[in-house]
């Protein structure tokens, strides 16, 4: 495929600049925290939501009001509250006024019910003349107790109120909660006065009870619909890309704690020697029981204040870093040129997320984060848990999982984000040349079963020894959600995800389209989802195209040991050489919970170009020699040059040059358990 230059300048260069004015458009910070209330008024005696009620927040401290009204399911919302003490009361012809007090805190909402009971109907003419002549008794005998009290010593009864208690009896046909009779309400004191005092036992005093600080107690209950928190008024667990957990084992007011593990068992049919797979960012081994992922951390988040910190282990801890050349040091271990020192692989190489922050009270929410942080370009999220497949096609594979530098995260509605973004590079713990990369993203799912996302990045100059070349790359996505019934025993849901990318580098000599020196990507995948069993089984079918003019987004293979700075001369990515690669996979989940999958999946993988790991695998004799750079000879050792014809010699012999075993295609059957707490 052709990629336009002007067309990707035209549409990519100005969605960044957008991104960067959000950034410095947005407004003030330092406003003061604020918080909402919310939740669904509903009939005390079918819990039925009652729909257009009236809703009053009255702030206790400040003698101030915030009036609403529910909606047609029962709903409320009343954003932008100060924190403090508030008596929130509901109204509607036909019901009682009902009241609640809640405490509202700075940028959380407050949930409850409330209930409504319905108002008692009128009383009739005979009901009203019985409750006249039960309040004319009560003023009469509260007369002659006045009297007696007077006239006779404590608790004496005189004949006169004798006779009159003789006298009274229980009046039927009164509505429900007025007494019967009204001895029960005034004459118990009488019958009570004048009899010796008992003197009665202490009141036992409760142990005092351990209080946890809090910090660690528990945030408050979230019933109801959130429409003021960003995204919260929908179920979204269904997408991919997302985590699929309703509920949070462990959850405090200061920390949120997030655990994964991620276990596999991956065998390739080529059946390399060396079980190496080649050319993906989730499959590494064949034939082995593997530890892909477990991780450890969680979200923090006091006073405004918020930090993440996710640690990684597993194959992931070494083999996401090997894709990234920014970390190459001035010499030595095989690295070409570099940016200068320091061990930046061993520095980041066992933690994913790591990042701190502050969320300001604008609309709906602004956060600015700085740190490193997982990325959303491939719509497939890093953590393999949250995917509707194990293994991604190439648009989503070959493409950054992570990104070191500065984060804005602006809610101007609850359905909307723009996040600009100001960051070493495309995937980079350092910066290579002299730009760092702006980019950012939209997101906007106005329907719960709705999602587009975009993705735009530029202006960095993302190549180790090409201080003139810039990268521009749009990376656009939407998913839709077009069945959905949840209890169905049969097919409960379905979904399908769309992924469009494309994007080039230019400048020193290399170009967009055309030429020799040709350094372009065109890109999508398409996946369709559907659930079984009121979502217990989920089945996904798709696959996607990749054409990458000059490999800089091919996943190296690691011949010999090889890694993005080394660059190995079995698979050289020079400017203007092609890879042309496509994929399907068949994948099939079990999920009796929401905190474990059970998985299987089959996948095929082809290549225009030799690119999968053979019968013979991309390990040379002996082991790698820690060279990968240059040629190896058939007896281990290296042949000192990446010139094919001195190797021959250094060999002494053209035949005595070793090669990888490299295929065009592979199949491979996988299936693995992973978990998220």
């Amino acid at each position: 495929m052709i990629v336009d230059k002007k067309f990707l300048l035209s549409a990519v260069v100005p969605a960044c600049l957008v991104f960067q004015m959000a950034a410095l458009c947005l407004p003030a910070f330092g406003q003061e925290s604020y918080g909402g209330i919310g939740g669904v008024t509903r009939d005390s005696a079918s819990g039925q939501p009652v729909t257009q009620t009236q809703i009053t927040a009255h702030n206790v401290d400040r003698n101030t009001d915030r009036t609403v009204s529910s909606g047609a399911d029962g709903v409320f919302s009343i954003a932008n509250l100060e924190p403090g003490r508030y008596e929130v009361s509901v109204t509607k012809d036909g019901f009682q006024k009902s009241s609640v007090h809640v405490d509202v805190a700075a940028r959380r909402t407050a949930q409850l019910d409330l209930p409504m009971h319905l108002a008692p109907a009128p009383l009739t003419e005979r009901e009203k003349q019985l409750l006249e002549r039960m309040e004319r008794l009560e003023a009469r005998l509260a007369a002659m107790e006045a009297k007696d009290a007077n006239a006779t010593q404590p608790g004496a009864k005189t004949p006169a109120t004798e006779t009159l208690v003789a006298s009274l009896t229980p009046v039927a046909g009164l509505p429900p909660g007025v007494p019967s009779s009204p001895t029960r309400s005034v004459l118990d004191p009488l019958a009570q006065a004048g009899k010796p005092t008992v003197p009665q036992p202490p009141t036992p005093v409760a142990p005092p009870q351990h209080i946890l600080p809090d910090a660690l107690q528990a945030p408050e209950a979230t019933q109801g619909v959130d429409n003021f928190t960003p995204f919260a008024y929908g179920d979204f667990t269904w997408l991919n890309g997302s985590p699929r957990n309703k509920d949070t084992v462990l959850d405090t007011k200061f920390f949120t704690p997030e655990i994964r593990f991620d276990t596999h068992y991956m065998t390739d049919f080529n059946q390399p020697i060396d079980h190496t797979i080649v050319g993906a960012t989730e499959s590494f081994r064949s034939g082995e029981v593997q530890i892909e992922q477990a991780s450890v951390g969680g979200d923090f988040h006091w006073d405004n204040v918020r930090g993440r910190i996710l640690f990684m282990e597993g194959l992931f801890a070494t083999t996401t870093p090997r894709n990234d050349a920014s970390s190459a040091t001035g010499s030595g271990n095989g690295n070409t040129g570099g940016v200068g020192q320091w061990d930046l692989q061993n520095a980041y190489k066992y933690v994913s997320e790591a990042y701190g922050g502050y969320h300001f009270n604008v609309q709906h929410g602004l956060n600015v984060d700085a740190g490193i942080f997982v990325s959303y370009i491939g719509l497939f999220s890093y953590y393999n848990y949250d995917n509707w497949t194990y293994q991604p096609s190439y648009v989503s594979s070959n493409t950054p999982w992570f990104f070191n530098g500065v984060r804005v995260q602006w809610f101007p509605t609850n359905k909307l984000k723009i996040e600009p973004w100001f960051i070493n590079g495309w995937q980079s713990y350092a910066k290579f040349n002299g730009h760092p990369g702006l980019g950012g993203q939209l997101l906007w799912m106005p329907k719960e079963w709705f999602k587009f996302v975009a993705n735009q990045y530029g202006y960095g100059e993302d190549n180790l020894g090409l201080p003139k070349t810039q990268r521009i790359h749009t990376d656009d996505s939407i998913e839709v959600r077009y069945y959905n019934n949840p209890e169905n025993l049969g097919l409960s849901k379905m979904a399908f995800s769309l992924t469009g990318d494309a994007g080039c580098q230019y400048g020193g000599g290399i170009t967009c389209h055309g030429g020799p020196n040709r350094e372009s990507f065109v890109g999508w995948m398409l996946y369709d989802r559907m659930w079984f069993h009121k979502d217990l089984f989920g089945l996904t079918l798709g696959g996607g195209d990749m054409s990458n003019y000059g490999r800089y987004l091919t996943l190296l293979p690691p011949i010999d040991g090889a890694w993005a700075a080394s660059g190995t001369p079995y698979f050289t990515e020079n400017p203007g050489q092609k890879a042309h690669m496509w994929d399907s996979t068949v994948t099939l989940q079990y999920m009796p919970k929401q905190y474990i999958t059970w998985w299987a999946e089959a996948g095929y993988r082809h290549s225009d170009v030799p690119y999968f790991a053979g019968r013979g695998g991309v390990t040379p004799p002996g082991g790698n020699n820690g060279l990968p750079q240059y040629f190896t000879c058939m007896s281990g050792a290296t042949a000192g040059t990446n010139n094919l014809a001195a190797a021959g010699v250094a060999c002494g012999g053209a035949g005595n040059v070793w090669y990888p075993d490299l295929r065009r295609s592979e199949t491979k059957l996988s299936v693995g358990i992973m978990v998220k707490f």
